[in-house]
């Protein structure tokens, strides 16, 4: 499992390595400190969702809905805010929003045995309809950018922002967690073996609830970072995101079979599809280039997953 692990963080590791070096024969300009800081950018936001979703994806479950949590969130923060309750005040409130997305997720996915896909589908749209409904498909901002924000924006050096810093410390947290705790154990014991796991004692069902908990947690704060960036969020904000958060964890070697993974991984697969991101528009790329290349790249890790899987 171990020699595992570090192969498929050492396989991205390679895939950054390499896309850095296409792209900077392209465009020389690519090695360059604006380029360095639109892809951490990128990644930052991207990385906390897979952060969750990877977590989640371990313990064998998907979560299409973290793209609808991290607008609603924002939209929530900003409310709030704006009603002069305090931006502290809005952030707690768009985190127990996502805590209980979270849990209504986890409860109609384990009691009610529908598939985690259909589920949180269904909860994306649901969400998707109230933002829009409540918006009037308006953006929702701050009226005063309030001094709390700050613990997302502020600048570290250069253009460097501390959300970075909220990222590293998300990606040691939940790696010692999915490592070094019982829950951790858990989480890969009921994604890699369900009926293993209950019959050694895990309560699985548990661990899946907690686990949709912890991924809408993770959107949450992405939706807080966007929304410290911009000072707005858009209804329709985060859509793809979902999509390309279960990219990062699959290119990041995390097993769409579940039971596998690793968050270093998924954290470096958010790095390689902000890289790309970025590197397309340095090649002078048409933006839509972007999915498609997206688009081979996980298909060609999810045939190499699937492989492995039938191994």
């Amino acid at each position: 499992m171990r020699f595992s692990i570090r192969f498929r963080e050492l396989y991205v590791l390679i895939s950054i390595f390499a896309m850095t070096a296409v792209f900077s024969y392209i465009n020389p300009r690519f090695i360059s400190g604006e380029a360095f800081y639109s892809i951490l950018n990128i990644a930052t936001e991207l990385g906390i969702i897979a952060v969750g979703v990877s977590f989640l994806m371990i313990a064998g479950q998907f979560d299409l809905s973290v793209g609808a949590v991290y607008a609603f969130s924002g939209i929530i923060a900003a409310y709030i805010t704006n009603m002069g309750l305090g931006y502290s005040i809005g952030f707690l409130a768009a985190m127990l929003f996502a805590i209980a997305v979270g849990l209504v997720n986890g409860l109609i996915t384990v009691y009610g045995r529908i598939p985690s896909f259909i589920t949180t589908l269904g909860m994306m749209w649901f969400l998707r309809g109230i933002l829009l409904a409540i918006t009037g498909g308006f953006p929702v901002g701050f009226e005063r950018m309030p001094g709390e924000a700050m613990v997302f924006t502020y600048k570290i050096a250069g253009d460097l922002s501390i959300s970075s810093l909220w990222f590293i410390g998300l990606i040691a947290v939940f790696h010692l967690i999915l490592t070094s705790t019982a829950f951790g154990n858990q989480a890969q014991a009921v994604g890699g073996a369900l009926d293993v796991a209950r019959a050694v004692g895990v309560r699985a069902n548990r661990v899946r609830i907690v686990s949709f908990m912890l991924s809408s947690i993770c959107a949450a704060i992405a939706g807080q970072v966007a929304l410290a960036r911009f000072r707005i969020v858009e209804p329709t904000a985060g859509q793809g995101l979902e999509l390309e958060a279960i990219a990062a964890s699959v290119l990041g070697g995390t097993s769409l079979a579940g039971g596998v993974g690793s968050i270093v991984g998924a954290s470096l697969g958010a790095i390689l599809v902000g890289l790309i991101r970025v590197g397309l528009i340095f090649a002078g790329a048409p933006a839509y280039w972007y999915i498609g290349f997206i688009g081979v790249l996980l298909i060609i890790v999810g045939i190499i997953n699937l492989r492995r899987v039938l191994q």
